[in-house]
């Protein structure tokens, strides 16, 4: 069964977004870079919400055209390019190649997703994060916690929702990030 994970910023105070949706906060050096380039070049498919995809879907289509991008990012873009997309939406009408539209969200057609062959998934977007967090359908969280407080914004665990992770890995990076990563289960011995 292939996984769903997550790979999310979050500030000290537990936002995976600022006020208006600011990430500008948001560390992530060419060492960063190079580690989620590793991490996502394998999924399969990339799953998120509109918002989430179509800020994707405007930049990264031609992110490598750009004579100023990085090494980072021109690889990044050809990943993005390269993977299946959904994208949950119900007012999209077109999300671009490579793209399949969910209307509504089944946890039920999500285990059919996780149950067909290939490779684990990425997901983004922090309302459809939530959906899959309440119905116990995340695998992995990769955590990127950045060394800033930013006092508010979009939270990135529900305030009604009680998880018990356990933490399997830790690695700093030289910005001050700091990547945690849980699996769903008690983080007791």
């Amino acid at each position: 069964m292939r996984k769903i994970l997550i790979t999310s910023a979050v500030s000290l105070d537990g936002y995976m977004e600022g006020p208006d949706r600011d990430i500008s906060w948001h560390r992530v050096d060419a060492e960063l870079h190079r580690h989620l380039n590793e991490l996502l070049a394998p999924v399969s498919a990339f799953i998120d919400g509109r918002v989430t995809h179509q800020l994707m879907a405007g930049y990264w289509p031609t992110a490598d055209q750009d004579p100023a991008a990085t090494r980072e990012i021109v690889d990044f873009a050809e990943i993005w390019r390269s993977k299946k997309k959904y994208v949950f939406s119900r007012t999209l009408e077109d999300a671009g190649p490579g793209t399949e539209i969910v209307r509504e969200f089944d946890p039920g057609w999500v285990r059919e997703l996780k149950a067909a062959s290939g490779a684990d998934m990425a997901l983004g977007g922090a309302n459809l994060m939530a959906q899959f967090m309440r119905h116990g359908l995340i695998d992995e969280y990769r955590l990127y916690l950045n060394p800033v407080v930013i006092g508010g914004g979009t939270p990135l665990f529900p305030p009604d929702l009680t998880l018990d992770l356990r933490l399997i890995e830790t690695r700093p990076f030289n910005d001050g990030v700091v990547e945690l990563t849980y699996r769903p289960g008690p983080n007791r011995s």
